[in-house]
This record gives C-alpha cells, sequence and structure tokens, in this order.
C-alpha cells in the first residue's frame, strides 16, 4: 500500500512524495507582484524531506480582469514573471516542485479592483453573495462583492486566449506545470452552475453548454504546454461564493469524462465544502465522490487523483487506501513550513494565526518555528 510518503509519477513531475501544498491566498504580493515575501513563504516548504512533495501557489490571476481581491498576484506581464521566476528558482533550489494555480474570479471581485473602475464580469448579471477583501493602509477589510456584467458572446474566446498566456507564462517562469481554478464559485465554475448561469447562448442552459468554456480553456492550455503539465482544480458541492446546482453529480461526471482524453497530471478534488464540513452536500443526495473517480478513470482518464478539504495524517491515509495519489493540506501549511515531517513523526501541528491570514508581511507567514 502507497504512504503519504512514497514518491509518484504525476504528468511530467517526479515527486519525493504524496504531500501537497494546496493553493492559499494570503494577500501579500501588492501590484500583483511576486516579492521577496513570496521567494522565503515558498521556499520555506519546498524541501520534499520536511515540506510538500508538491506546491500549488496561491491563486493567480490570469489577467488585470481577473483579479478579485486586494494584493493578489498576476502572471500576465513580463514583469510578473521574471518576478515569479525568483520564486521557483528558490523551490527548485530546495529540491521542490511547483505548479503555480491560474485564477479567473469573475463576478467575485469590486469594481475598486477592476480596470478604470468597470464592473467585473461573469456569466450572467447576477451579482454573487459573498464578500471580497480590500486592504487600504495596510488594513483589509471584508466587503461586499460589485454588481457584475454578463460577458457577451464575442469576448468569450479572449478569456481562453488569457488562460494560454498565463499558461505560457508560467513555464517561462520555471513552473513545473500549471493548475486551472475551475472552484469556489469564480468565473469557470460560475459558467458550469445553474445557479450563476442562466445564458441562453451556447455556454448556457444545458449541461453540455455550461462546460463548455472550461473544456475550451483546458484543451487551449494542454495544446499550448502539454497535458502532462496540467491539473485542474474543482469543489462539486462548495457554496463557496454562492456556488450552488441542484445536480453537481451528473454536471461533475459529465466534465470529468469529458476531459479524460486530454491526458492531464492530475484532477484535485475538494470534497465537501471548502474550508469547513467535508459532508457537506448539494441536490437531493450525498455526493459520490468515489463514482466521480471510476467515472473519470473508467473514460480512460490517467491523471493522479488529487483529494482535499480538513485532512489528517489518518484521513490522509485512508484516502490513500479508497484510491487517491495525491493529499492536498491547505492551512496546516500556513503554520507548518515542515509539515510532511511532523506528519511522518507523529509531533504536535503550530497552530496558526488567523489574525494573519490576509494582508500583513513575515509576522504569520514566514516565522512559524520548524522542527529542530
Amino acid at each position: 500500500m502507497s504512504t503519504l510518503f512514497d514518491p509518484i509519477q504525476v504528468g511530467s513531475m517526479h515527486l519525493a512524495n504524496r504531500v501537497v501544498m494546496a493553493p492559499l491566498t494570503r494577500n501579500r504580493a501588492p501590484g500583483a507582484m511576486p516579492n521577496d515575501l513570496l521567494v522565503t513563504y515558498y521556499a520555506q516548504r519546498s524541501d520534499p524531506q520536511n515540506g510538500a512533495g508538491l506546491i500549488v501557489t496561491e491563486a493567480t490571476a490570469i489577467s488585470h480582469q481577473g483579479q478579485g481581491y486586494s494584493d493578489v498576484p498576476g502572471i500576465w506581464s513580463d514583469t510578473q514573471v521574471k518576478a515569479w521566476r525568483k520564486v521557483t528558482d528558490s523551490v527548485h533550489a530546495a529540491g521542490g516542485k511547483i505548479v503555480i494555480q491560474l485564477w479567473h474570479v469573475g463576478r467575485v471581485s469590486h469594481t475598486e479592483l477592476q480596470p478604470n473602475g468597470q464592473a467585473p464580469v461573469a456569466p450572467s448579471a447576477i451579482q454573487a453573495k459573498t464578500k471580497t477583501v480590500l486592504i487600504h493602509d495596510g488594513v483589509p477589510s471584508f466587503v461586499d462583492t460589485s454588481m457584475p456584467r454578463a460577458l457577451e458572446l464575442n469576448e468569450l474566446p479572449s478569456i481562453v486566449s488569457d488562460y494560454r498566456r498565463a499558461a505560457n507564462n508560467a513555464i517561462a517562469a520555471g513552473f513545473d506545470g500549471i493548475e486551472v481554478h475551475a472552484a469556489n464559485g469564480y468565473l469557470l465554475d460560475q459558467f458550469m452552475r445553474s445557479g450563476s448561469n442562466t445564458r441562453t447562448d451556447k455556454y448556457g442552459g444545458s449541461i453540455e453548454n455550461r462546460s463548455r468554456l472550461l473544456i475550451e480553456v483546458m484543451t487551449a492550455v494542454c495544446q499550448e504546454i502539454g497535458g502532462d503539465r496540467v491539473g485542474l482544480r474543482l469543489s462539486p458541492v462548495t457554496p463557496a461564493n454562492d456556488a450552488h446546482d441542484p445536480e453537481p453529480q451528473t454536471l461533475f461526471t459529465y466534465v470529468v469524462q469529458q476531459l479524460a482524453p486530454l491526458n492531464l497530471a492530475f484532477i484535485h478534488i475538494i470534497e465537501g465544502s471548502t474550508g469547513a464540513a467535508r459532508d457537506y452536500t448539494q441536490g437531493d443526495k450525498p455526493f459520490d465522490y468515489a463514482a466521480l473517480r471510476a467515472a473519470y478513470q473508467g473514460a480512460d482518464g490517467k491523471a493522479a487523483w488529487m483529494v482535499n478539504n480538513g485532512f489528517d495524517k489518518s484521513l490522509a491515509d485512508e484516502a490513500l487506501i479508497q484510491g487517491a495519489d495525491l493529499v492536498a493540506f491547505g492551512r496546516p501549511f500556513i503554520a507548518n513550513p515542515d509539515l510532511t515531517r511532523r506528519l511522518r513523526e507523529g509531533a504536535v501541528l503550530n497552530a496558526p494565526d488567523r489574525a494573519t491570514f490576509y494582508g500583513g508581511g513575515a509576522k504569520g507567514y514566514t516565522d512559524y518555528p520548524r522542527l529542530p
């Protein structure tokens, strides 16, 4: 039986262990620019003897339009590519592997964060019942998202092109691959779900139409950099950012079956409500994650299967027994840069300081103690 600490081949990447650092938005990149704090933060968690076999970066905007929170990084400019190169070089120097999570927030944004103060974009003009983070004078605050406008049909090819460019930029920046963020109620997830997509064109209505943009994006990035360097994040039942659909099992089964031929590196599944109840469900019955994996594999999908949400060592071991290949840990990595060693040795975990999760400097970011 495989353990968390065994190596694995994931697409083009050979990982020293199966512990994955999940993407964690920390709002420490003013001007959408990665900086030296990020270099230190990721390097601390890179040594695979102590840290992650694979790091998935914080969500990173593919365009200015794709931003939804203050001080989150981007990867649409040459300057950002050069700044990210310092991060990837530091991770590789420590022996680690790192992929960047590509992000368009869609309606989960605010006019203050959009180009020229414009409205955020979405599949349909439906305001998300959620909050975003604005930072003024170093102080973060949670504010209502702004009313979005519906994307025109002729704008959608440019969204796909933005993902394609971001994937190219990621490779130029030295990343081992990318993860497309299609979870947690952001743009691609918004298109998939009937609760946020009421379009009547070829991107709305049926499950096939609502999934069209995601499939176009995934096809484009795989053509650009190779499917063996591409992962995908999905959250079938989370209510995060006002995400909802009455038929998640049917929807996400269709999605994974359609993506099976792309020969992806991994599929990253959030089980339950993101950061909350693992048994949360939508629709009229509990979601069957084993059936989802079986449907993907039955369509000849070969990607490594990554699970996420509230895992500890015991739950992770059980997930591997049940067929998962990788287990992602989020908040435990905030306070424990040497999380893999702590899991291996059964050591006590540092408790994270929630007051420093979003925004700030080194405090609560790069100053957590490691085991001696």
